[in-house]
C-alpha cells in the first residue's frame, strides 16, 4: 500500500495553517496504513513517496513520519534515514520517526531524493526489520524568474519598411518547471519603443508599427522588451532586455547642390589638366546611395573644360581641357549636372540635379609669343661672316604690348657660330660654316619682356646648311689591283669607283681620264661602265715580273659641279704568278726563281724543322757545357793521385757571409735555428730550441749541426771552410783547428779520429793514408 502526501510550502501567514494541516493528515494515514500493513504482517509502515514544495524559509519543515507497530513503548527502538541529502538536507528524529527538511530545496538544483529507512534496536543497534526505500520529490514553485540568455539585441531594418515588417526576434528562458502549472509560461510586451515597434506576445517577432521611417530623421531606436511568466497574470515573475534597432539606408533622397548658380575666377596662365575650381551636390543618404557622378550637359565651348568625380570627396573637379586667353575670351558659362549613380528606378524620384557654372578668366601677364614655334632657316657653307640667315618674331599678347628683346641660348651654341640682333631678331653668320661637317644646326632663341624679364618664351630654330661644291671626288678606296702574267688582252684588272662629300641636288656625275701623259699608256685603258665607275683592261699579255713587278696608274676624277672639282688618285697594279683558273698565288719576284716542284707550304715546313734540329743541338751542348763533376773520390785510389777542384774558396777567418761564427763564440745566445747562408735552400727544417738554459756543449752542439747537415738535400757537395774560434768549457780534446796550430801535418797524429765514431772513421782513414805513404 503506497500512501502519498503533498506538503505544500506557502508565502506569509499560510505556511503554518499547511504544516499543522499537513501534519495532521499524514499522523491519520500513519495510524491507517498500520492498521492495513498489520494485516498485511507487516511490522511497521512509511510513505514510498512524499512530495514536497520547494521552499528557501530558515526554518525546518516536517516533511513526513515513519512508524512501526513495533513502537508499542515498550521496545527501545530508533529509526535510522540513510541515502541522498540524509543527515545533511534531511533529519530524522529517532524516537518519534519525524523527518524534517534542514536546508533550503530547489527543484532547480534537484528534483527528488532517495532514501532509505530503517528500525533499530535503540541499545544494540540490531536491526528489527530489514530497510526499505522510499522517495522525496520537491515540487516546483514560480522561484525563477525569464532570462535573456542572448541579449541584449541588434537589429537593423531598411527605412520606409512597410507596417509589419519583421525586425528580429528575441527569445527568454525560464529555469521552472513547464509541465506543472504556469510557471514557465511565458508573455512578452514593449516597455519602450512604441509607437514605432510592437511585439508578438507569444513568439515574441518584433516587428514595424509606424509607417514612413526615416533615417535621415532617425538612425536608431532602442526598444525594451518585457518576458513575463505565469502567462502574464499578476504576481508573475518578469525579466526586461534591450533591442537596439537601426535603420539602413536606402536610395530616397537625390543629390542637391547648395547654390544653383556658381562662379569661379581662373588665371588665363593655368596649365592643361589643372583644377580650375570643385562643385559639389549634397545627398543625405550615405554609402553607396550617396555617390555621385558630375557631368557637363550644356553651355559654350564645352570642349574647353572637362569635369571629374573625386571618389573620395564627392566633389566635382573642373579641369582645363585647352589653353585660356584672356584676350580671346574673357568668361565661359557651363551647366553642370550631378546624378547618383544607384538609384530605385521604381521610385519615379529624380536622383539628379543641376547647377549653372560661370567662369571668369583672369587676366595675367604672360611671356611673349613666338608667330610659329619653329623655325627653319637654310644658309650656304662657306658663307661669309656677318650673312644674315634669317629672321624670327615675337610679340607680346598682354593688352599692354611689352617691347620684346631676342637672345640665344648659348648652351645650344656652345662655338657661338651665330649671333641674334637683340631688337628685330635678325639671326646672322658668326663663323663659317662647312656642311660636310654639319649639315643641321638647332639653336634655341629666347625671347624677354622688357618690361618684365621674367617672361620669358623660347623657340626653336634648325639652320640647314646648304651643299656647294667645294669638295674634289676621290676613289671609294686605296684600290690595289693584281695582273695575271698570263692574263688575256682586254682582260678588267681592276674596277674603280668614286666618292664626293658634296650632296648636290641633281646627284653625282663623275668623269674618269688618264693624265695627259699616259693617253697612249700601252699597258692599260679604261673603259666607262655607266654607273660613275671605270673598268681598268689589259691592253697585252706580255707582263713579266722579271721585268717589271709594279705600275703605277694616274687617273683623273672630275665631278660635275659647278665649278667642276676634280682630283687624280693613283691605281696601283702588281703583277703576280696565276694558276690557270686565274687565281693569284704569289706576287714576289723571288717566288718565281723557287722549284717548281715545292709548294710554299712544304718550304716552311722544312725551315721549321731546321731550326727546331738547330735548337736541339745547342740545348745538348749547353747542358754537356754545365754537367757537374764528383768532387769526392769514394774509392780507394791515393788521393794525391786527384786533383779537386772547389770553385767555392773561403774568405779565412773574415768571412763571415757564408756562417754566423757569432753561434760559436757565444754558445748561450742561441735561440733558434740560424740557417745557411753559403747557399739558397729550396727547403726550410723547422726551428731547433737550444739545449741547456746555462750553456752548450760543444760536442753536442757539432753533432746536432752534423745530422742537420747530412739529412739537409739543400747541403753543397763540397766543402766549405769554417773557423770555430770558440772551443767550448773544459774540452779534453783541446782546440779542433789545424790552422791555428805551430806544429805541421807531419808532427800530427790523426789516429784519434778513429775513436770518434763511424762519423769521423772516413776522415780518419785518410789522413791514416796520408801518414803509410809519407813513411813509404
Amino acid at each position: 500500500v503506497t500512501f502519498v502526501y503533498h506538503l505544500r510550502e506557502s508565502y506569509a501567514d499560510r505556511r503554518s495553517k499547511s504544516l499543522q494541516t499537513g501534519s495532521t493528515a499524514l499522523l491519520r494515514g500513519l495510524v491507517e496504513g498500520q492498521r492495513i500493513l498489520s494485516r498485511a504482517k507487516r511490522g511497521w509502515v512509511w510513505n514510498q513517496m512524499f512530495v514536497l514544495e520547494e521552499f528557501s524559509g530558515p526554518d525546518p519543515i516536517l516533511v513526513g513520519r515513519l512508524h512501526t507497530d513495533l513502537d508499542v513503548g515498550s521496545t527501545p527502538i530508533k529509526y535510522v534515514l540513510a541515502g541522498e541529502g540524509a543527515g545533511t538536507i534531511f533529519a530524522i528524529n529517532e524516537i518519534t520517526g519525524d523527518i524534517h527538511a534542514m536546508k533550503r530545496l530547489d527543484r532547480e538544483e534537484k528534483a527528488e531524493y532517495t532514501l532509505t529507512a530503517q528500525v533499530t534496536n535503540r541499545d544494540t543497534d540490531q536491526p528489527l526489520e530489514p530497510p526499505s526505500e522510499f522517495i522525496i520529490k520537491v515540487q516546483d514553485i514560480n522561484d525563477n524568474p525569464p532570462q535573456f540568455v542572448e541579449g541584449p539585441y541588434r537589429a537593423s531594418v531598411p527605412e520606409m519598411s512597410q507596417v509589419g515588417t519583421s525586425v528580429t526576434r528575441v527569445t527568454a528562458t525560464d529555469a521552472d518547471d513547464p509541465v506543472y502549472g504556469n510557471s514557465a509560461k511565458l508573455v512578452y510586451s514593449i516597455l519602450e519603443g512604441q509607437p514605432y515597434f510592437s511585439i508578438d506576445p507569444n513568439t515574441a517577432i518584433i516587428k514595424i508599427a509606424l509607417h514612413g521611417m526615416d533615417r535621415e530623421m532617425r538612425e536608431e531606436y532602442l526598444v525594451v522588451i518585457q518576458a513575463k511568466d505565469m502567462g502574464g497574470h499578476m504576481g508573475g515573475l518578469s525579466g526586461t532586455t534591450t533591442v537596439t534597432v537601426t535603420l539602413t539606408d536606402v536610395n530616397d533622397n537625390p543629390p542637391k547642390f547648395s547654390k544653383s548658380k556658381q562662379n569661379f575666377v581662373i588665371p588665363e596662365e593655368l596649365g592643361i589638366g589643372q583644377p580650375g575650381g570643385k562643385v559639389k551636390a549634397n545627398d543625405r543618404d550615405i554609402g553607396e546611395n550617396a555617390k555621385s557622378t558630375y557631368n557637363i550637359i550644356d553651355g559654350d565651348e564645352k570642349d574647353v573644360f572637362e569635369i571629374t568625380t573625386d571618389a573620395q570627396t564627392q566633389e566635382g573637379i573642373l579641369r582645363l581641357k585647352k589653353p585660356l586667353n584672356f584676350e580671346t575670351k574673357k568668361s565661359y558659362t557651363l551647366k553642370v549636372e550631378a546624378a547618383n549613380i544607384r538609384f530605385d528606378p521604381n521610385s519615379g524620384s529624380p536622383f539628379k540635379d543641376t547647377a549653372t557654372v560661370k567662369i571668369a578668366v583672369e587676366d595675367s601677364d604672360e611671356p611673349p609669343v613666338f608667330s610659329k614655334p619653329t623655325f627653319v632657316l637654310q644658309v650656304d657653307e662657306n658663307a661669309p661672316i656677318n650673312t644674315v640667315i634669317g629672321t624670327v618674331t615675337a610679340r607680346d599678347p598682354d593688352v599692354t604690348g611689352s617691347l620684346v628683346r631676342y637672345f640665344i641660348d648659348r648652351h645650344t651654341d656652345l662655338e657661338r657660330q651665330f649671333n641674334i640682333n637683340v631688337d628685330d631678331g635678325k639671326i646672322t653668320l658668326a663663323k663659317p660654316l662647312d656642311r660636310e661637317t654639319d649639315m643641321w644646326h638647332n639653336i634655341t632663341v629666347t625671347a624677354t619682356e622688357i618690361r618684365n624679364h621674367s617672361q620669358i618664351s623660347r623657340a626653336i630654330v634648325a639652320i640647314r646648311v646648304l651643299d656647294i661644291n667645294d669638295n674634289a671626288p676621290e676613289f671609294a678606296t686605296e684600290y690595289e689591283a693584281f695582273l695575271c702574267e698570263n692574263g688575256k688582252p682586254g682582260q678588267v684588272i681592276q674596277t674603280v669607283s668614286a666618292v664626293d662629300k658634296d650632296d648636290p641636288i641633281q646627284g653625282h656625275y663623275f668623269e674618269y681620264r688618264l693624265i695627259p701623259e699616259m693617253l697612249n699608256n700601252p699597258n692599260f685603258t679604261i673603259k666607262n661602265n655607266g654607273d660613275n665607275s671605270i673598268s681598268v683592261l689589259a691592253k697585252h699579255d706580255t707582263f713579266r715580273r722579271q721585268k717589271q713587278e709594279m705600275y703605277f696608274l694616274p687617273i683623273i676624277v672630275t665631278d660635275n659641279g659647278n665649278p667642276p672639282m676634280s682630283s687624280t688618285n693613283t691605281l696601283t697594279i702588281r703583277v703576280c704568278g696565276c694558276s690557270r683558273e686565274g687565281i693569284v698565288q704569289s706576287c714576289n719576284v723571288e717566288a718565281y726563281v723557287l722549284p717548281i716542284g715545292l709548294s710554299m707550304g712544304a718550304l716552311i715546313a722544312i725551315l721549321a724543322c731546321i731550326i727546331l734540329l738547330l735548337v736541339i743541338v745547342v740545348l745538348f751542348v749547353t747542358l754537356r757545357r754545365h754537367k757537374n763533376k764528383p768532387l769526392i773520390i769514394k774509392d780507394d785510389e791515393d788521393v794525391r793521385e786527384n786533383i779537386i777542384r772547389y770553385d767555392d774558396e773561403g774568405g779565412g777567418e773574415e768571412d763571415t757571409e757564408a756562417f754566423d761564427i757569432a753561434t760559436l763564440q757565444n754558445p748561450d745566445g742561441i735561440n733558434g735555428y740560424l740557417p745557411r747562408k753559403d747557399i739558397k735552400p729550396d727547403l726550410q727544417f723547422m726551428p731547433r730550441q737550444s739545449g741547456g738554459p746555462n750553456g752548450v756543449d760543444v760536442d753536442e752542439f757539432i753533432n746536432v749541426r752534423l745530422h742537420e747537415a747530412d739529412n739537409d738535400p739543400t747541403a753543397p757537395p763540397y766543402d766549405s771552410i769554417q773557423i770555430y774560434g770558440y772551443e767550448g768549457r773544459g774540452s779534453i780534446a783541446g782546440s779542433l783547428s789545424s790552422l791555428e796550430t805551430a806544429s805541421s801535418d807531419s808532427d800530427q797524429n790523426y789516429d784519434y779520429l778513429r775513436e770518434w765514431g763511424p762519423r769521423f772513421r772516413r776522415l780518419g782513414e785518410l789522413y791514416s793514408v796520408g801518414e803509410s805513404d809519407k813513411e813509404t
